[in-house]
C-alpha cells in the first residue's frame, strides 16, 4: 500500500507521541479534524495504526510487508473460487479435449451421476492419450484419469494461501473445491494457478488493501 505524504507524517507523529488523539494530530499538522479523518480511517483499516476510544491512536509497529502478509492469510477459497469444468466418466477423450479447449482450462474434473468427484484429467493426460492410433472417440476419460483418493482437493473455508502451497508442492494447475455429501465429495468450484496469480496481483495493486 502506497501512502501519501500526509499519511506518512501522521504515522511519524503517532510513532513519536502515541497514544495521541486525532485532534492533537490535526493541531500538529495545522489541519482540521474533519480533513484528517479519512487519512486516519485508512491507516487504521490498513493496520498501520490502532485506535482506542478516549485514549487515542497507537502505532502498531507493523511494516507494509507484514500487513500484506496478514491480509493474504485471511483470504479464503470461497471468496475466489470459480465455476468448475466437469465431465462425466463416460465422456470420450475427444470430447474432453474439446471441452478443455473451449473452456480454456488446464484441468477437467470427472464426476459421477451425483456430481461427486471420481477423477481428474490434465492436459498431459489428454496429450498422452492422443499419441497413438487409438480412436479418441472410443476411449472414455475414466481410462486415463487420475482417480480418487490420489487427488488433491480443498474446501470453501480453506485459506487461499494453503491452496497456493498445494498447487506448488503438487505441481498441478488446479484444485477442485468440494463439499462432503452422503454420496461423496461434490465438486462445487475450482481454484487454479491463474486464480492465485490474479488475487496476488490485485492485492499488490491496492484493490484489497
Amino acid at each position: 500500500m502506497e501512502l501519501s505524504n500526509r499519511q506518512e507524517q501522521i504515522i511519524e507523529i503517532v510513532k513519536e507521541a502515541g497514544p495521541i488523539t486525532g485532534e492533537k494530530i490535526a493541531d500538529r499538522l495545522k489541519l482540521t479534524r474533519a480533513t484528517l479523518r479519512p487519512d486516519l480511517a485508512i491507516l487504521t483499516m490498513a493496520g498501520f495504526l490502532d485506535a482506542r476510544p478516549r485514549v487515542g491512536y497507537f502505532y502498531t509497529g507493523k511494516s507494509g510487508s507484514e500487513l500484506l502478509t496478514e491480509t493474504i492469510k485471511k483470504y479464503k477459497v470461497h471468496e475466489y473460487q470459480h465455476v468448475p469444468v466437469v465431465v462425466r466418466e463416460n465422456t470420450s477423450v475427444y470430447d474432453a479435449i474439446t471441452t478443455m479447449f473451449l473452456e480454456d482450462v488446464g484441468t477437467i474434473f470427472v464426476v459421477d451421476e451425483h456430481s461427486c468427484l471420481t477423477g481428474v484429467v490434465s492436459r498431459k493426460d489428454l496429450l498422452r492419450a492422443s499419441i497413438g492410433k487409438q480412436d479418441l472417440n472410443e476411449v472414455p476419460v475414466h481410462i486415463i484419469m487420475t482417480r480418487m483418493p490420489n487427488i488433491t482437493v480443498c474446501r470453501r473455508e480453506d485459506l487461499l494461501i494453503d491452496v497456493a502451497n498445494k498447487l506448488i508442492n503438487k505441481q498441478i494447475d488446479g484444485i477442485p473445491v468440494v463439499k462432503d455429501t452422503a454420496a461423496g465429495l461434490e465438486v462445487i468450484g475450482r481454484v487454479t494457478k491463474t486464480t492465485i496469480t490474479k488475487v496476488f496481483v490485485e492485492l499488490i495493486m491496492n484493490d484489497h488493501i
